[in-house]
């Protein structure tokens, strides 16, 4: 028996004032603005129980104090959760993810009650709710959340759709539950785990894994766990046999494997399978929607035929009244003319699709491509050609109407249902597209509308987003065609015949069509060596690890794409100031000029003879000096790429460049163990300064110009003042090389990175170390400070880049994903990481 309340025979009065107080016309009134079902707020409003949570939630929004009103002689309480201590659980962590709102919410009375007593009463640790896609397993356990906000110190929402790594799902959770303190992670999964099950024993905290189905496996038997997914049946199951206070929530389409065996009617594990609405709550949701006209038979019928699914229903009902007038009846006569089976909801999505104009198909082509939530910004982004915010914004309020999209917080996204139907929809039309183009027709016009407006995968996305475009639309787009066109080699005939005719073409005629072929290409397993992609668009290509060799790329804009092997091994970036480009130098002895925002190459500065070290930017962004293995300095225009002086001098090779403040004068550190400065206006060495006894790896101007640091294999950063040439203090601390050094925009820290595998920071005045962060595990090869001065970066050879207070001397977050050393890091003016 769950616990209830009920308002006191003499406080019924001031609840039903309360009610017209705070504005609502009606008990119906307040029941749809709350997502109550009417009977419960009549129930509350007449001194009838109503189950616990649901009797604060409704004082809550009256205005109304709970424990004054409460009739507490019908509280039957949990014996391990006493009622008054659910106050002081208040929630103060909590993490909704990608939930969604759940203010409009239809029936699920029974089924709300049945969980809220099997987490609060029975002490459920683990419950799975089942149910067909557009049932209604999201929106249940966000309401049931919602209502549930008292009992649990912690509540995280995370959504399985994109499939995401268990070990980054773990990251996330323990960093959730410790407060974002815990950043030392177990190597290993299990170890892992056990920490987590240790946060579920010291808070009480609630965990909701959403879409489960995305990880298991399609096509084999039912709750197999995809490859490289199994560790979270284990993960799943720990928390479901292992004691602690927690509940863990998981929705899906079916069960995972291994949970009928722990499941059972008074076991702490326990599955909830969703059926459809009942009559009663299918006509709310079209009433939502409108005013409909209908028989009872007749709407008994037309709920039935959907089996009460509610997503359907909310189809159905934006369909019946956008196309019969709101007539059930004449929606059930069409139904019997076989003409609308719909399979029925795949005919219904067809219909009002054919209906969106052309926008509204684009977007919905987009949501359902980018597979996660996305802003309104980043879906502006994603059109081949420009599109007014308010045209876009049109776009997106009639596709709300219709129940087509979603907002999760400011995010947009689809149903389940709606984006499997959109993706089945894009892979047929782009096959057909393909198919129509004629072999050896050079003079042929390409009519390829979704080939070139949309992206088949997004290079720049996560990894396990890509992957799943990967696997749900780039591989089935190809099963498709070579089912169609015979083989491999057939289709890439078609495809390379597509880009002869587009070559040349502007970026509206061509779109995505150049990095479409080029990603199909690559799924194909094409050898790309010796291609020409040569004055094409080429974006959203992901070439990655891809050996490009004798590529042509020429004159082609590559934006957002990504790639390795074409830069060579990047050596040194820098930024402009106003962060709007980025100079990448790489042991090929080539500097390579970027366009920030769209990815796209600008120039290549060619003219050393040896890999490059160092590169670095005047003040004005319209010069770049840089340093090589060659023993030259090179200073070159940025808005031409030309080489404007060579500076000789260094009898090797020359580590570090930099600019002074003025941008007047060149400092650079060599392995010939010098410091040499130059003037931009001449090739001459004004000054050059000794006291190293081994090479020098970091230089840098201070704030004020007056000063310069450098840093050496000798294990000593020294100090000097410009003026005189001599060097004011040298700090010893660090116990190997240093090969990074960076000055505090206020001139007063420095900070280094060494090869001892610590940073330092430095107080220049005093000459003396105040902190040291430890964390790297290999030579920290390149050191940064954000503009204000409070946060510091760090790369190295362990392959990470990690971002420290410094303030606190604690690392805030470790950057993984390179997959060779980190030679260069730096901020842009935004505070954003290169």
């Amino acid at each position: 028996m769950s616990r209830s309340l009920k308002v006191r025979s003499d406080c019924i009065k001031p609840a039903k004032l309360a009610l017209q107080r705070n504005g609502f016309r009606s008990q119906r009134a307040f029941a749809e603005e709350l997502g109550f079902a009417l009977s419960t707020v009549s129930r509350f409003l007449t001194g009838k129980t109503v189950d616990y949570a649901t009797f604060v939630e409704i004082c809550e929004n009256l205005a109304l104090d709970w424990q004054a009103i409460a009739h507490f002689d019908d509280l039957i309480s949990s014996p391990s959760v006493d009622p008054k201590s659910s106050l002081v659980l208040t929630n103060k962590h909590q993490d909704w993810g990608d939930a969604p709102h759940s203010n409009i919410f239809f029936g699920r009375h029974d089924e709300l009650t049945t969980l809220q007593q099997w987490i609060i009463q029975d002490n459920c640790r683990l419950i799975v709710v089942l149910g067909m896609g557009g049932i209604g397993k999201t929106t249940l356990t966000a309401k049931l959340a919602q209502r549930l906000q008292l009992e649990f110190q912690f509540i995280i929402w995370r959504s399985l759709s994109n499939a995401p790594p268990v070990d980054e799902l773990l990251e996330e959770l323990i960093q959730f539950l410790s407060n974002q303190q815990d950043f030392t992670l177990p190597p290993y999964f299990h170890s892992r785990v056990r920490k987590l099950i240790n946060y579920l024993r010291s808070s009480r905290c609630l965990l909701i894994l959403d879409n489960a189905e995305s990880i298991l496996q399609a096509g084999e038997r039912t709750g197999r766990y995809r490859e490289g997914y199994q560790d979270y049946s284990q993960l799943i199951k720990c928390i479901g046999q292992t004691h602690h206070n927690s509940c863990l929530i998981v929705t899906s389409r079916e069960k995972p494997h291994g949970i009928a065996e722990l499941d059972g009617e008074t076991l702490p594990v326990r599955c909830l399978q969703l059926k459809g609405l009942s009559q009663a709550e299918g006509r709310e949701i079209f009433s939502a929607k409108g005013d409909f006209t209908g028989s009872e038979t007749e709407w008994k019928s037309v709920i039935s035929r959907y089996e009460g699914n509610p997503l359907a229903l909310k189809m159905v009902a934006s369909g019946v009244r956008d196309y019969f007038d709101s007539n059930i009846s004449n929606f059930l006569t069409f139904l019997k003319k076989g003409t609308f089976i719909f399979d029925d909801i795949r005919d219904l999505l067809e219909r009002q699709f054919q209906r969106l104009s052309q926008l509204e198909q684009e977007i919905m082509y987009w949501l359902a491509i980018n597979h996660e939530p996305v802003s309104f910004e980043e879906l502006q982004e994603d059109f081949v050609y420009p599109i007014s915010s308010h045209e876009l914004l049109n776009g997106i309020t009639s596709l709300q109407r219709r129940s087509l999209i979603e907002k999760t917080g400011d995010r947009l996204t689809q149903q389940p249902v709606v984006m499997e139907y959109m993706i089945t929809q894009l892979i047929e039309q782009i096959c057909g597209e393909i198919q129509r183009i004629k072999v050896k027709s050079p003079n042929q016009s390409a009519n390829l509308q979704l080939f070139r407006s949309h992206a088949l995968i997004k290079a720049q996305a996560k990894d396990y987003v890509r992957e799943t475009q990967i696997r749900l639309i780039l591989q089935p787009l190809l099963d498709k065609l070579i089912a169609s066109l015979g083989n491999s080699k057939t289709i890439e005939i078609y495809l390379t015949q597509i880009l002869d005719l587009l070559r040349g073409k502007s970026s509206r005629q061509t779109g995505y069509v150049g990095g479409n072929i080029i990603n199909l290409l690559q799924q194909l397993q094409v050898d790309l060596s010796g291609y020409d992609f040569s004055h094409l668009t080429v974006w959203q290509a992901y070439l990655q690890g891809t050996n490009l060799h004798k590529v042509n790329f020429a004159n082609s804009d590559l934006r957002q794409s990504v790639f390795s092997v074409i830069l060579g091994n990047v050596s040194s970036l820098a930024l402009t100031p106003d962060g709007k480009c980025l100079a990448t130098a790489d042991l090929n002895g080539n500097i390579h000029l970027w366009q920030v925002r769209q990815g796209k190459q600008l120039l290549t500065f060619q003219g050393h003879t040896n890999w490059i070290t160092s590169v670095s930017f005047s003040s004005d962004g319209q010069t770049l000096v840089s340093g090589s293995y060659d023993k030259t300095v090179k200073l070159w225009d940025v808005r031409t790429g030309i080489c404007l002086r060579t500076f000789t001098g260094h009898t090797m090779g020359v580590y570090s460049v930099a600019f002074s403040p003025d941008g007047q004068t060149i400092v650079s550190g060599s392995s010939d163990r010098t410091v040499k400065f130059w003037q931009i206006f001449n090739d001459k060495c004004i000054k050059t300064l000794t006291g190293h006894t081994s090479e020098i790896y970091s230089v840098a101007f201070s704030a004020d110009g007056q000063t310069v640091a450098s840093g050496s294999a000798d294990n000593t950063i020294k100090l000097w003042d410009i003026c005189k040439g001599k060097c004011l203090k040298t700090l010893y601390g660090h116990t190997n090389s240093v090969c990074s050094i960076a000055l505090s925009p206020n001139g007063q820290t420095l900070v280094s990175g060494s090869a001892d595998h610590t940073v330092r920071l430095w107080d220049i005045c005093k000459g003396q170390c105040v902190k040291i962060f430890m964390g790297h595990s290999n030579r920290v090869a390149s050191v940064a400070f954000s503009r204000d001065g409070k946060t510091l970066l760090s790369g190295s050879t362990d392959k990470t880049v990690k971002l420290w207070d410094v303030s606190t001397g604690s690392c805030v977050r470790t950057f993984i994903g390179h997959s060779d050393r980190v030679e260069s890091v730096t901020f842009n003016q935004d505070g954003q990481i290169a």
